[in-house]
Parts: C-alpha cells; sequence; structure tokens
C-alpha cells in the first residue's frame, strides 16, 4: 500500500507539468539497452504472477486457466505471459496456472519443446505426447473450473483456436471437457491491472513519446515550405527505430489549414500559419503509448498561436477532464461514454468521445469509450465495467469556430495516456495544454 501512495503521489506531480514543458534543450529520456529491459520486464511479470494473477483467477473463481497456442499464430495473452528472454512460441505451447490456495500459490507449469525461466516443464518428452502431458498434470489436479481463452466480445481473450479447442477436448475427455468455461473475465483482469512498479516505469514511457512529439513538431524537423507531412510521418518512423522503438502503427500527420482565404494549397507541404496534428504510438518494456498532440507554425512576426487556436485547445482539455470526472469503478464503457458526451454538449464543445484501453496492446482488452464512428455507444466493447488500476488513451476531439479563420470549423483531437485508480484518474506523464510552436 505505501508503494502504491507513492507511485500516486509521484503521478499526481506529474500532472501538474504540462506537455508544453517539454524543452528540446532537455536529455532525452533514458532508454534502456536490450538485456536491461529484458531484464526489467522478467521481474514485472513475475511479480505480476504472484499477485496479479492468483487474484484475477480467484475473483472469477478458477482454479486452472489453459493457454494454449502455437508459432505464428499467439494467443493474445501468450506473451504477457512470457518472460523476455531467451524464447518465444515455438511450434506448440501450452501454459497451465493451477491454483493450490492462498498459501502455496499459483503453479506454473509449460508442457513444451523448450525449458522457460518461471515455469516449470511438465512434458515427459520420451514417455507421452504433448497433449498426453496435458491431460495427465490436468487430472492430477482434479480442477473444478477451467478456463480457456474463448470470447465473442473482447478478441484479447479469444486466442484458443477452433483446431486446438478439439484437440483439448479430445486429450481431455468428458469429465475435464465438461469444467471448460470462458477465461474472457480472467484474460482481461490478467491483461489490464497493473501493480504499482508498472504505473510508475508506464510515466516514463510516455514521457519518451512527449519528448519525441516535441523534437518533431520543432525547427530542428520542419522548414516551413519544405517539410510535408510524409516527410515528418517518415522521420518518426525513423526515430522510433534509432531508439528501437517498436512503432505499433505508421505515424499519422495531419494538416489544419485556414481556407478562408480561397486560396489555400491543398497539397501537404508543411506552411506558416498551418496546425499540425500527430497521432503516434510505440511499445516499449511491453507499454504501448498512443499519443495525439498538435503544433502551429508561426507566422512571421508570430510568439504565439491565435487566440482561437488556443481557446480551442482549452475546449479540448476541458473535454479530457470531464471524460476522466466521468471515468467511474463498475461503470460500463458505454455509461462513462454517454456522460461524457452530456456534459460536453451542454457545455458547447461540439464533443466526440472514443477512449479505448492501452497497456500490452495499443488497442488493449478492457471496456472501450466509444468509437470515432460510434457515438452512442459499442455493442459488446462498450458493456465491459470499468475497474481500478487500468489504463486508458484518452481519445477525443471538440468541434470549434476559429475567429482569425473568419469562423472556419475544426475538429482538434487529443490523446494522452492516463490511470484509473481509488485516488482518481491521472495523466502518466502530464498533457498537452499549450500548443507545440514552430519558428
Amino acid at each position: 500500500m505505501r508503494k502504491l501512495k507513492k507511485t500516486l503521489l509521484t503521478l499526481l506531480a506529474i500532472n501538474i507539468v504540462t506537455v508544453a514543458s517539454v524543452s528540446l534543450a532537455d536529455e532525452p529520456p533514458a532508454i534502456l539497452s536490450m538485456r536491461e529491459r529484458a531484464q526489467v520486464i522478467d521481474r514485472l511479470l513475475l511479480t505480476r504472477l504472484e499477485t496479479v494473477l492468483p487474484q484475477e483467477m480467484r475473483e472469477h473463481n478458477f482454479d486452472m486457466w489453459l493457454v494454449i497456442c502455437r508459432e505464428t499464430n499467439e494467443d493474445p495473452v501468450f506473451r504477457t505471459l512470457s518472460p523476455e528472454d531467451p524464447w518465444a512460441m515455438r511450434r506448440l505451447g501450452m501454459m497451465v496456472f493451477y491454483d493450490r490456495g492462498a498459501k502455496e500459490g499459483v503453479e506454473r507449469i509449460i508442457i513444451a519443446k523448450h525449458n522457460k525461466k518461471l515455469y516449470r516443464n511438465e512434458w515427459r518428452r520420451l514417455e507421452e505426447s504433448q497433449w498426453e502431458s496435458l491431460a495427465r498434470v490436468v487430472a492430477e489436479r482434479d480442477p473444478q473450473r477451467i478456463a480457456i481463452n474463448q470470447s465473442e466480445r473482447m478478441w484479447h481473450a479469444d486466442g484458443l483456436s477452433a483446431t486446438l479447442k478439439r484437440k483439448l477436448v479430445e486429450a481431455l475427455g468428458p469429465k475435464y471437457t465438461a469444467r471448460l468455461h470462458s477465461g474472457e473475465e480472467l484474460a482481461i483482469g490478467w491483461l489490464e491491472r497493473r501493480i504499482p512498479e508498472e504505473m510508475e516505469i508506464y510515466s516514463h514511457v510516455v514521457s519518451i513519446a512527449h519528448h519525441i512529439v516535441a523534437e518533431a513538431f520543432s525547427s530542428r524537423v520542419i522548414t516551413p515550405g519544405v517539410t510535408t507531412s510524409y516527410d515528418l510521418s517518415w522521420w518518426l518512423r525513423e526515430r522510433f527505430r534509432e531508439l528501437k522503438l517498436i512503432a505499433t502503427f505508421q505515424p499519422d500527420i495531419d494538416i489544419i489549414r485556414n481556407k478562408t482565404g480561397g486560396n489555400a494549397p491543398e497539397d501537404n507541404v508543411i506552411r506558416r500559419g498551418d496546425v499540425l496534428h500527430c497521432d503516434i504510438g510505440f511499445e516499449y518494456l511491453r507499454m504501448c503509448t498512443d499519443i495525439q498532440e498538435l503544433g502551429y507554425v508561426l507566422r512571421d512576426g508570430e510568439t504565439d498561436a491565435p487566440e482561437g487556436l488556443k481557446r480551442a485547445l482549452q475546449m479540448g482539455n476541458r473535454l479530457q477532464d470531464i471524460l476522466c470526472e466521468e471515468i467511474k469503478e463498475g461503470r460500463t464503457g458505454n455509461e462513462v461514454q454517454a456522460a461524457a458526451l452530456k456534459k460536453g454538449r451542454e457545455e458547447g464543445l461540439n464533443p466526440k468521445v472514443y477512449s479505448h484501453p492501452i497497456g500490452f496492446h495499443l488497442h488493449a482488452a478492457g471496456p472501450v469509450f466509444g468509437l470515432p464512428e460510434l457515438q452512442n455507444g459499442v455493442p459488446g466493447r462498450g458493456d465491459f465495467p470499468v475497474h481500478y488500476d487500468t489504463c486508458y488513451a484518452i481519445e477525443l476531439s471538440i468541434g470549434a469556430e476559429i475567429a482569425e479563420w473568419g469562423g472556419q470549423q475544426v475538429r482538434f483531437s487529443l490523446e494522452e495516456e492516463a490511470i484509473f485508480t481509488r485516488e482518481g484518474v491521472f495523466f502518466f506523464a502530464g498533457r498537452q495544454t499549450d500548443f507545440h510552436l514552430i519558428k
């Protein structure tokens, strides 16, 4: 509990710092070597296996969990349960988790071609096939409720293929097949719940994203009238590679331009007076980022963005506040979205809300708060409840008229990572409250 309180105090202090305070004069946040990353990942995994896993198994009333998949067709959960070093899935892999009770904890078993740190291998290769070994392991423990990864609503919990399900049923026989149940809620709980150590590291990961955006939205990278949005997109992709970060999608750069003069170019060359919007994401230490921020290219003689643009950004910040206030334990994603939209409309923000869980995966397991094209709830994925210690990409947009642009309507999209705890919602590394200014 002390560790959690210390982490939350750190997050609160970080939230006071805005993204605009990121200085290019500052050294970029430290990035670990590949070996150091593996050490951190394995340390976090062991803690999660000893704390989160038994909590989730008991909360959802399972005494055994089977994770079975094949090479190049891995279960989305598989990698999150696997040490970083030294191997990935090969051929056929089986993980068995058996809860022996509070005193002895959850037993961790693999039935596979190779040994694995943190697990005991139970495949008697000279005597049994893998399926025979699995059947023996199950029978020896006689579990009453067995979770398997099958789900109609959440693809992260649907990793057991039809072929492997058939083979599993054949191996277990009628007695234990009757005890198989969808482990949807267990898989989601394992994926979405964060421990205090992860919260602190996640802030560091997001701070790297903020620094990269500050680099991209600067005169170091952009030459007005020359640099294109495509140039900037590929610069970001190359920057990820230089830092050995895994891009989760091609960085997206949009130009929002004053069109009221009647002769605004329609090309993708970045020009003075343009607003730039980025959407970037990468994975580091098995934590994903998904960031959307705004930059403004100063006209000659300007030292700041026009007041109308700054007001529109403030409207986006206000909608962020509203959404964070409506994230409450036990509410469904659809209920959170509806409440935030209602209040945003009452305040004249012309809002759209389409936030999603984030963590091991970019679009992670858990409740979504809308989709861009679904502003009246999302059947299935929006029906899951919100839980404490879960992370979200607070993604949304507002519509505003810009007086300096002749009343032109613009839509500004923002996205920042945050965590929901018993103390509230905290942005991991602050949020954007001022434009990145490109001279």
